[in-house]
Formats: C-alpha cells, structure tokens, sequence
C-alpha cells in the first residue's frame, strides 16, 4: 500500500515502521505524505490505541531529510517552499494526534529524525543509538524541528551547542537532556515497547485523549491561563462515562472495562 513505509497492527497498537533502509530510512516527500495518511488512518481507527514510529534494519531509526530529493529543483521558489512546509505540517498532524505515539527508536536519529523521535510522546531507545543535529556540516539548520527539540528538552544550551557543533550525543545523554525517556539494551527494546504498550492499552482511551490535548494546549500557555483551561478540562473528564466505571472498578477491586466515552 506504501512505498516508503510499512504498517501493521499488534493487539491494539498500530506499528508504523520507516522502510528506506538503504537510504537509512531518510525523509523524502512521498514518506512525508505516507506518514500523514498512516498517522491518520490509526488515529481515527476504534480499535487502536497507541500509535508506535520505528524504522527498519538497526544502523538508523531515520538519518533525516533526503538531500537527494528534498533538494530537488521545483518550478518555482514558491513551490519548493509549499513542498518543504509539508514537513512542518506533519509535526502539527503528530501534536494533534488523539491517540499516544510511542518511539522505538532503533538507530541513530539525526536531524529530521531526531525531531520525530523527540515529537513522540514516549521515547524508548536502544543503548547504542546517537542522536544529533549534523544540519550545520552541510550549510544548513535545523530549523522546523528546532520547535520540538526546545519543547523537549531540559538543556537548552546543550541543545543549541548540538545545532552549532553538529556533534552527536548517545542515548544515555539524550535521555540525561530529557528527550528520551528509556534506555535500554537493544537485545531488550521490543520487550520495553511491549511493556509500555500495555500499560497505556489498560487506560480509558477517551481519557487518554482528553489528557494528552490538555498537556500540549496547555504547555505554552501562561500560568493562570493554563490552570483555568486545566480546571476546565477537568470539569469535562469528570463527566465522561470512563470515570463512572474506574472509580466502580476501584471501589469493587477489579479491572476497569472502559467504554472510550
């Protein structure tokens, strides 16, 4: 159905795997354009509720923007402008996700891939991937994806020696930084992903949505306005008939059987 993706479903896990390996899963326009419709097909499907991004092989999760496409000549300044904002929309399209999109990051995730891993809510990491932004070696900057790498870190600086160095960190500084959340050996990455995937498949996937819009509407807000928008967003869960069944199913001591309302 893809070219330059594949995807499949795992129980309630919908698994979107980059599949350019010999061009270390690099972003090109037709990837671009396939990620919009596989995000969106798994977002708007019942029966999935966590959304996982990998790639395939093991050398790169994904080594960024393929130079060889991307920077193709196009009819006009205006057009190669319109083509290129279609990578920005996509990080728009991740952030509006109703559903969590969980990183199993395999491989060295460089410029454009290091900003869709760190644009995944949960960012789980083989031991000896590299991330980093080596933009600056070829004349370039990370400009679009400079947005979520900031929203994503604890070290701004570090962050910024990284966009001017082209220097790499592994997957143990990264998560130090605060843009991976797990480290582990690869030989345990699929284990990690799957233990994680049933956690979030056990919680209502209503309150699943509800929350994670919260969390990003409210993250740039100023700090009165985001608690009287979090005080409202808590009046609306309240009303949801999930809340009604987990708090019986606490009570009763006994699993919780949501109904996504």
């Amino acid at each position: 159905m893809y070219q330059t993706i594949l995807t499949e479903t795992k129980g309630k896990a919908g698994i979107i795997t980059l599949c350019r390996e010999e061009r270390r899963n690099a972003i090109s326009p037709t990837m671009i354009i396939e990620l919009f419709d596989a995000l969106r097909k798994y977002d708007d499907d019942r029966n999935i509720s966590v959304i996982v991004l990998t790639g395939t092989g093991g050398k790169a999760f994904c080594a960024g923007a393929d130079f060889s496409e991307a920077m193709g000549a196009t009819a006009s300044l205006l057009d190669r402008h319109e083509e290129q904002r279609k990578f920005a929309e996509l990080f728009k399209v991740i952030k509006g996700l109703q559903k969590p999109l969980l990183g199993r990051i395999n491989g060295h995730a460089l410029g454009g891939g290091f900003g869709l891993a760190c644009s995944c809510d949960i960012v789980v990491a083989a031991e000896d991937c590299q991330f980093g932004t080596p933009e600056i070696n070829v004349g370039l900057f990370p400009y679009v994806i400079m947005a979520t790498l900031l929203r994503s870190t604890s070290a701004p600086k570090r962050l910024m020696e990284m966009m001017l160095t082209g220097e790499r960190v592994d997957a143990r500084e990264a998560q130090q930084l605060g843009l991976v959340n797990h480290v582990v050996p690869r030989e345990q990455l699929d284990a990690k992903v799957d233990e994680i995937i049933k956690k979030i498949t056990s919680k209502s996937p209503a309150i699943l949505r509800l929350g994670r819009r919260a969390f990003y509407t409210m993250r740039d807000m100023e700090y009165e306005k985001a608690l009287e928008y979090l005080a409202s967003m808590l009046a609306i869960n309240t009303m949801a008939e999930d809340v009604v069944e987990g708090i019986s199913a606490f009570l009763e001591k006994r699993e919780p059987h949501w109904k996504g309302r």
